[in-house]
């Protein structure tokens, strides 16, 4: 017979989720659709304050501990901590135990804000106007600072690490640290050598403009074939690519078009489209709006999205088939383009000003830029005033480039205004438990290139949906990994994966 406090606890979270749906289709309704003039996004701030507050009464309702203390006790629930009631149980007491030590007046303030911040970011971003969004993110600072001071942190921690483990649970800057310093000296030599190197991959693919509408209709085609379905999802445009919606079956994408660089677009809607192929595959049925039927943290999120970005959509396998595609949908503007343009174009190694812009090598510098910048805000050893003129240094040191305005600078990114600080570690954390997942991958698929250049993906995406999606939330990333690969999560499978690939094409092979 089922547990009653069990039952009663999971419906309530389901109803809860209904609510936070709600505001996510709100939220990715604000960034695609929804107009800005008059008073309509100071009205959408106030809509999605009031559904963030009535989300964090149910998230703190008193009934939630009794029920919890119940089905915690009854060890048939917990015995197996991989099966869904233990996960359930585990997650929820962990949102609980987060959300009861904020006040609802800072809940409700800090939605109501970052809606707003994000509004003016965009626009101070359009019109590189860092002095219109500054105070914005003195605002979004302040507020994290409070949320960290109730949540808390151990002593021999820091305020950042409270905030991280709202995105990856049990993430701290010290483990951020011992992840990123290996990471970074192997990196630093690798992308010296190739961008030394006397030879250099085509550019041309990248210097073709292309019609906007053709390129739409090209990679709704591509993230089709490779597995994300229409009928349960959809493609939009924003300022800054995303992956939203409201559940398995309502996934909603954005990607970002130029005439030129259609390989920018196309690799955003890649990216955004195995966020999107996560979440349609997540657990169905009972799971629905249960943390067993939701994404293990954002850096298993991220894993997907940069694996069929990198792993896939960056391959020579992938243009195989991908290149005679462009000539379908462009015609005699792609003839002179040939297979090798479009495959050097995709892996050709130049460091950039723009994160979603940068190649597969200095990517992760831009992410290790971004978290000790952020980590210096949080502490408060940064103020927000100083922070385009430490960007600029940062990027001179790190990639060598000069920053020549704010919007391609330190406001590229819309996290900061979402007040999402503790985020971007996710995405290299994602991008070495990509390498490391897709290299098992083929060792148990051999043959996987070869079915990509056929156009044939449902091995590999059958494969992620096996050994990724359908664990729903039962490992975080680094356990998923150990419990995928058989190792610990490394810098090891990147790091053979860039230079096997990056080095033949730089003449250094």
């Amino acid at each position: 017979m089922p547990n009653a406090d069990y039952s009663s606890l999971l419906e309530h979270i389901r109803e809860t989720s209904l609510l936070d749906s709600t505001a996510a289709l709100l939220d990715w309704d604000q960034e695609t659709m929804m107009p800005t003039g008059g008073g309509a996004v100071d009205y959408r701030a106030r809509q999605m304050a009031q559904l963030a507050k009535l989300v964090h009464q149910r998230n703190t309702d008193p009934k939630i501990e009794p029920w919890l203390a119940a089905c915690e006790s009854d060890k048939t629930l917990t015995a197996d901590p991989t099966c869904p009631t233990a996960v359930n149980l585990r997650e929820i007491r962990h949102q609980y135990d987060r959300d009861t030590k904020l006040p609802a007046k800072l809940v409700t303030e800090f939605s109501h804000t970052t809606s707003l911040a994000k509004h003016h970011w965009a626009e101070a971003r359009k019109n590189n106007d860092f002095a219109t969004f500054e105070p914005w993110l003195g605002k979004t600072i302040e507020l994290n600072h409070q949320r960290a001071r109730c949540w808390g942190w151990p002593e021999e921690g820091e305020p950042w690490d409270t905030l991280a483990d709202g995105f990856e649970p049990g993430m701290t800057a010290a483990k951020v640290e011992k992840i990123f310093s290996p990471l970074r000296d192997r990196l630093t030599p690798l992308i010296a050598d190739l961008t030394e190197a006397e030879t250099r991959p085509s550019d041309r693919f990248n210097q073709v403009k292309l019609p906007l509408d053709e390129q739409r209709r090209f990679v709704r085609e591509v993230i089709a074939q490779i597995g994300f379905q229409f009928n349960r999802g959809r493609l939009d445009e924003s300022t800054h690519p995303f992956c939203s919606g409201t559940h398995r079956d309502d996934v909603r994408l954005t990607t970002r078009f130029h005439e030129t660089m259609l390989n920018d677009a196309l690799g955003s809607t890649l990216h955004e489209s195995g966020h999107g192929l996560y979440e349609q595959n997540l657990p169905d049925g009972e799971h629905l709006n249960t943390p067993y039927g939701s994404a293990a943290g954002l850096a298993v999120h991220e894993s997907q999205s940069r694996l069929i970005e990198n792993q896939l959509g960056r391959s020579h396998a992938f243009w195989t088939w991908c290149h005679p595609k462009l000539r379908e949908y462009f015609g005699t503007k792609v003839a002179d383009l040939s297979l090798d343009d479009c495959y050097q174009g995709a892996n050709r190694v130049t460091p950039g000003l723009i994160r979603v812009e940068a190649d597969e090598a200095t990517y992760n510098l831009h992410i290790m830029i971004r978290f000790e910048l952020e980590r210096a805000l949080v502490r408060g050893d940064l103020s927000p005033s100083d922070l385009p003129g430490v960007w600029q240094e940062k990027y001179a040191a790190y990639l060598g480039v000069e920053v020549p305005d704010n919007a391609r600078g330190c406001m590229q990114d819309i996290h900061w205004s979402m007040g999402a600080m503790g985020y971007f570690p996710t995405y290299t954390i994602g991008t070495m438990l990509a390498a490391q997942l897709f290299e098992t991958a083929l060792e148990q698929i051999p043959d996987l290139f070869e079915q990509f250049s056929r156009g044939q993906f449902d091995a590999l995406t059958g494969w992620l949906n096996r050994n990724v999606h359908r664990r729903g939330r039962t490992y975080y990333a680094e356990e998923l990994c150990e419990t995928v690969t058989g190792q610990p999560l490394s810098a090891d499978p990147l790091i053979r994966h860039l230079e096997n690939k990056l080095k033949p094409l730089h003449g250094l092979a």
